[in-house]
């Protein structure tokens, strides 16, 4: 997401970093083509005017910190107005004192309001929640049928009748308190464009729920026009904060980064990918961290204790420290970095990474392609490859569907990988890798390593 915004962010700071003063007119320049870029990534113009002049006015009129070298204050400025235009803090839920806290979703077609619902009641189990999904979208054909397989997969249970949204809306109400369940999640109609058949619907649909929350589903890939929806909406509703859904095909931004400074109201959630579990809270500071090029290890490290077994990362940290980490180790640490997500986007959060491996052609499929080779070998192989001679290369090459050339490659960057992190010094020293907590420095193999396994 943002590649194209973070690019141009990255050439231009590239170039300040170059000289060693800035005076007016070498920030005027850096300015103009700051702008330049954030139009380029259809951000509102009004919301650009106001970003460059409120940073030109912080670069010139302040007092640079002694700290800091010229271009270094020019990057902490433009990343500080970066997080104020993206919302400043994220949105903290507050619950009703009496539940169910009603969460109400709008939108329009084809903005992926329904996933997001299931998305959205999967996050609130996180948080310890018992949600309830509500299917009020009676217009488009096996939309109720949708979300009850989403909530299916999510583990939410999902009520609707063949009534109307309104008697629905009302209706899920003491269905709530009847199951009690303390979160309402309420899926409403969508059009494919907004009209005022919509717009009255919704209404009416808010007025028997009187939500605590309501949320307005928009594509981030619509740039502009999503920004037009919202102020919409916004005049019927009052929103009480946006849901950007796909944005990881968002390569430009402009929603993003104009959906809170002209609705006035913050992006509450992100979707960044199909699975339920690609959806989180939207952190302005981490995002605007991520659009600079500067990373975002806070999420890194909440993907990690998500997904990753402690268990099993002591083991091969300890397997690691004794010498003895073998091709079966490997395959398990692949398989627990595989529920990450794919290697591009967590090479992304990785701060200080060059543009060269974060833009790497890395297919997740071709590491399918290495647990299939190792699959194919005998447990003895696996513990240890130097047995592995042309006879076995050739058996493991026809049984995983590869070439003993991948076999080969394989097996040689494997043995390089040992070599490499014995050469860490692990195993000397008084601290033991893998006896950390979570946020602690865990010795396994590096994600740069996995994704040049070819």
């Amino acid at each position: 997401m943002f590649e194209s915004l973070s690019d141009r962010f990255e050439g231009i700071f590239t170039r300040l970093r170059g000289r060693g003063r800035l005076g007016e007119a070498e920030v005027d320049e850096a300015l103009g083509e700051i702008r330049l870029a954030l139009l380029e990534a259809d951000v509102n113009l009004a919301v650009v005017r106001r970003f460059v002049s409120q940073v030109r006015e912080r670069c010139v009129g302040a007092d640079l910190s002694k700290s800091l070298s010229p271009a270094q204050q020019v990057i902490k400025i433009v990343n500080e107005e970066l997080v104020a235009i993206l919302g400043g803090e994220a949105l903290r839920i507050t619950y009703a004192s009496q539940p169910p806290t009603v969460v109400l979703l709008a939108g329009l077609q084809g903005s992926g309001k329904t996933t997001a619902a299931a998305k959205l009641s999967r996050w609130f189990k996180q948080q310890g929640r018992q949600p309830l999904l509500v299917g009020a979208d009676l217009q488009r054909p096996a939309a109720v049928e949708q979300l009850r397989v989403l909530g299916g997969q999510a583990g939410v249970t999902v009520f609707s009748e063949p009534t109307d949204p309104v008697s629905v809306a009302r209706r899920s109400l003491e269905e709530a308190q009847r199951r009690g369940r303390d979160v309402l999640i309420v899926d409403t109609a969508g059009r494919l464009s907004i009209d005022e058949a919509l717009m009255d619907e919704v209404r009416r649909v808010s007025d028997a729920l009187h939500p605590q929350y309501t949320f307005l589903v928009v594509d981030a890939m619509t740039g502009q026009d999503a920004v037009a929806t919202a102020e919409a909406f916004h005049a019927t509703l009052e929103l009480d904060g946006v849901v950007l859904t796909k944005l990881d095909g968002d390569a430009r931004g402009g929603a993003a980064l104009s959906v809170k400074e002209v609705v006035g109201r913050p992006i509450a959630f992100a979707s960044t990918g199909e699975k339920l579990g690609d959806f989180d809270t939207f952190y302005p500071d981490r995002m605007a961290s991520r659009i600079l090029g500067m990373g975002d290890m806070l999420t890194l490290i909440e993907t990690a204790e998500q997904h990753y077994d402690e268990e099993t990362a002591t083991r091969a940290a300890e397997r690691l420290q004794e010498g003895q980490f073998t091709l079966e180790d490997f395959l398990e640490q692949m398989q627990q970095i595989k529920k990450m997500g794919p290697l591009t986007g967590i090479l992304g959060m990785l701060p200080g990474l060059p543009k060269e491996m974060k833009n790497a052609p890395i297919d997740d499929g071709q590491l399918g392609q290495v647990e299939a080779i190792i699959r194919s070998m005998t447990p003895g192989e696996r513990r240890d490859p130097t047995i592995v001679n042309g006879s076995r290369r050739l058996r493991i090459a026809n049984g995983s569907g590869s070439t003993t050339a991948q076999v080969n490659a394989l097996l040689k960057q494997f043995k390089e990988m040992q070599r490499m992190m014995k050469g860490v010094g692990v195993g000397k020293g008084s601290g033991r890798p893998g006896k950390k907590g979570k946020r602690g420095g865990r010795v396994t193999p590096s994600l740069a390593d996995l994704g040049s396994l070819r």
